[in-house]
């Protein structure tokens, strides 16, 4: 099957169909129908190297992560499905990077050519990835919010606003005393700023408004998620409420009340953040802040890709942040 093949079955030229295929050209919407038409019906696959020698690119795009023992997979994870998906739809397949030395593995990927842009996840305050980022000319887009941000496209959720929120909710219904458990103490040492975006934003809205509130790094592995929980939740028996930024104690809560038979909301009244797909795997029944990896995602693919087709054509690179949405499940009273 050759491009030829799908120029005689549209009725147009070879020409034609490679402009479709490359997109160097702007060609009619009914042409461009015909020409996808005659591609499904035939099942033809575009030859990558050749499109890569026609184009100068080759519709690869580099996903970078790590995986750290102070995270929980499960919640990394629920970035790279939507990713990759979006990535398919655009017509772009992904190079997952999980170097310990995402610097060198970025330089490596961007010299050898064998990407057209990049995705960067777990990002940190003073990200050592930016420099050769922005040195290897290849577009980029960020989920997470690194100290510098000068020419990059940047997309996050408003932690800081979630932080207000849940804080806000709490103290509507009447509470005083709140505890807070945070992510890893190991996570604040890397530079994810999410933490204390959040953190930060929780204690601040707490003074504010006059309440206590006490905060404590969580875990994320166990057994030390239970102890940390069961300890917390010893050292402060007069808290009516909790707020837990922390994806493995989050999963872990429901035993650990249980275990020491405490209702939600009745005793203690529960607030957290997690994306409604984790909430489903982990059967969480709690008042959350909605972290919608999966807008972020897609929403990531599509910047990256707009910039790879049009450069500078999507505008100035900015800082986006995605306002958090509260979705009650009556865990709070």
């Amino acid at each position: 099957m050759t491009i030829g093949d799908v120029a005689r079955a549209a009725g147009v030229s070879r020409s034609t169909v490679s402009y479709a295929l490359s997109g160097k050209r702007s060609i009619s919407d009914e042409t461009r129908q015909r020409i996808q038409e005659a591609i499904t019906r035939l099942g033809f696959t575009p030859h990558a190297g050749a499109q890569a020698l026609a184009t100068a690119q080759t519709k690869v795009i580099g996903l970078m992560l790590r995986f750290h023992d102070d995270e929980f997979a499960p919640a990394m994870l629920q970035y790279v499905l939507p990713l990759s998906d979006t990535a398919r739809e655009m017509g772009y397949d992904v190079l997952m990077v999980t170097d310990a030395d995402g610097a060198e593995a970025l330089r490596r990927i961007t010299k050898s050519g064998k990407v057209d842009g990049l995705i960067l996840l777990d990002v940190a305050h003073n990200d050592p990835r930016l420099e050769p980022l922005r040195a290897a000319g290849k577009p980029g887009v960020l989920v997470g919010l690194p100290q510098d941000t000068d020419g990059l496209d940047i997309l996050d959720l408003d932690f800081a606003a979630a932080a207000r929120m849940l804080v806000d909710h709490l103290q509507g219904l009447g509470h005083r005393e709140i505890i807070l458990v945070t992510p890893p103490l190991e996570v604040f040492k890397r530079g994810i700023s999410y933490s204390w975006r959040f953190r930060d934003a929780a204690i601040e809205r707490a003074r504010e408004l006059g309440l206590v509130l006490h905060a404590h790094y969580g875990e994320s592995r166990q057994p030390a998620v239970g102890e940390t929980l069961n300890a917390v939740l010893d050292e402060h028996t007069s808290a009516t409420a909790m707020i837990v930024h922390n994806d493995g104690s989050v999963a872990a809560l429901p035993m650990v009340l249980h275990e020491r038979g405490v209702r939600v909301p009745e005793d203690l009244s529960v607030t957290s953040l997690y994306s409604q797909e984790f909430g489903r795997t982990f059967s969480l029944p709690y008042t959350a802040v909605e972290t919608s990896p999966r807008e972020l995602g897609r929403l990531a693919v599509r910047q990256l890709v707009d910039r790879i087709r049009d450069g500078d054509g999507p505008g100035p690179h900015r800082v986006r942040f995605l306002p958090p949405t509260l979705t009650d499940r009556g865990s709070t009273t």
